[in-house]
């Protein structure tokens, strides 16, 4: 996320596969007043204050920002006259690198300052979003170097929502049944899946990581998905360093972890689709996506290939296949050539974040049962602290409805 090289071609829209418009109510959608998002907003008093702490903040630690007073009073006369102002690219591009800053779940904040910005707010509707959403993709993975991005679209209005992004993640497997099963794809992901067939998605071949299509809902439209161009998911292939099991049941995993259904909060202005990622650590993806019991749940399969007794607890055959899969995570990505970080690494690295936040007078908060990563806690030096969990703004949300449409529901 050093910089971004180029936008995608504006003839990629026409070469996705798009949907149909959303299915009529026979097919079991609820009302057309129940599936747009719905109007409403902070009041004038509410955006004002919150921009004057976003400003005033701005100004302090960007010394080169101009005028604050002038500025303020600009925003003001902006609020009074429509209830909500615009931000200018400098005031978007801080407020994002501090909404990553601000964000108390991830431990990698270390890089905040290297998040880089695609302001594209004058995009509002579907099409435009998913080919924006592609460009992000192929800028991030970089050939494996990836790069921290995020992509911002049009901004909530008063009584004009923005547009949403329904899909978690820019990148998802598809979830063909419930239960942890290579059989069935990822079961996080089973209602997106049978949204996306709603709307027209013909499926994937059936594999455990099919690529799920985008499902996007531009300013006043109807959800739609498009599907996503091969050469912009950039995948890895894992294989353990020693043994077979990885690579005999086609285990690979994205390497863009693009967040796509958080709204980007800044002084009072709401950006509910504005998808960005970092890179991953090797355990969201060796100890949870792959090892949850209620998602790929692999740990059985692996102990019984390394001939652990599975019988009992107390042979902590779970442990040692726990280690095991993550070692093939990292091992593979790291023979691809794909940027990843392990938890022992990263724990030092925000213990450093800590330090120089510190240094500059500012606290960090953090979820401690974020932070401490999901394996092997108490050997890193994150565990052995406490920390303040007050939430500041900016930052990224779940925005009202958020979870339920990640879930392929339409929010109520």
């Amino acid at each position: 996320m050093r910089r971004y090289l180029r936008r995608a071609d504006r003839g990629e829209a026409e070469a996705y596969g798009t949907g149909p418009d959303p299915c009529d109510e026979a097919r079991g959608r609820p009302p057309a007043a129940l599936r747009r998002p719905r109007p409403g907003g902070p009041r004038k008093g509410s955006v004002w204050q919150e921009a004057q702490d976003f400003l005033r903040l701005y100004h302090r630690e960007e010394p080169r920002a101009g005028d604050g007073e002038k500025r303020l009073a600009e925003v003001r006369a902006e609020i009074e006259e429509r209830g909500t102002y615009r931000h200018t690219p400098g005031e978007l591009a801080f407020g994002a690198r501090v909404a990553w800053r601000n964000s108390n779940r991830c431990i990698g904040r270390l890089y905040w300052r290297s998040l880089q910005v695609r302001d594209f707010r004058q995009l509002d509707d579907a099409a435009s979003m998913a080919r924006e959403c592609v460009a992000h993709l192929r800028l991030a993975a970089n050939g494996g170097r990836i790069r921290p991005l995020i992509t911002v679209f049009a901004p909530d209005e008063p009584g004009r929502p923005g547009p949403r992004i329904w899909s978690e993640q820019l990148v998802r497997y598809a979830g063909y049944g419930p239960g942890g099963s290579l059989a069935h794809g990822d079961p996080r992901n089973t209602g997106i899946t049978a949204l996306a067939l709603r709307l027209g998605w013909p499926g994937g071949q059936g594999t455990p990581f099919d690529v799920l299509p985008l499902v996007l809902q531009g300013r006043g439209e109807e959800p739609r998905w498009f599907a996503l161009p091969p050469d912009a998911v950039l995948e890895v292939a894992l294989e353990h360093p020693e043994a077979g099991w990885c690579a005999e049941w086609g285990l690979r995993w994205h390497a863009v972890p693009a967040i796509a259904n958080m709204c980007l909060e800044i002084g009072g202005v709401r950006y509910p689709a504005a998808p960005f990622n970092g890179w991953y650590m090797g355990t969201e993806i060796g100890a949870r996506n792959l090892a949850d019991t209620d998602r790929y749940d692999l740990l059985p399969r692996i102990a019984e290939r390394l001939g652990l007794d599975i019988s009992t607890d107390r042979s902590l055959w779970k442990d040692r296949a726990l280690v095991e899969l993550n070692r093939a995570v990292l091992h593979s990505f790291d023979r691809a050539g794909v940027t990843i970080t392990d938890h022992h690494t990263e724990s030092r690295r925000f213990l450093t974040h800590i330090d120089r936040e510190r240094c500059r007078g500012r606290e960090v908060g953090a979820d401690w049962s974020w932070i401490v990563p999901p394996l092997s806690g108490a050997t890193t030096p994150v565990f052995h602290r406490t920390y303040d969990a007050t939430e500041r703004r900016p930052a990224f949300v779940h925005g009202p409805g958020a979870q339920a449409r990640a879930r392929g529901e339409y929010p109520g």
